[in-house]
């Protein structure tokens, strides 16, 4: 079981070397990409439900 467990942290180590980081400005740009990304897919979500709201009004009168 030690010698599992052991070969499992070498091969964590040895993957953790492999991973890279992003730099401050791809970070910045990705963020915006979803900040924006957030608001385009509310605001339509709210559109759609305003509409869907009005037509079931309409509907039920």
């Amino acid at each position: 079981m030690f010698k599992k467990t052991r070969q499992f942290l070498r091969e964590v180590k040895i993957e953790i070397k492999k991973v890279s980081t992003l730099s401050r400005k791809e970070t910045l740009a990705s963020t915006l990409v979803v900040i924006i990304t957030v608001v385009v897919i509310s605001i339509f979500l709210g559109i759609v439900d305003i509409g869907l709201g009005k037509a079931i009004g309409i509907l039920l009168q």
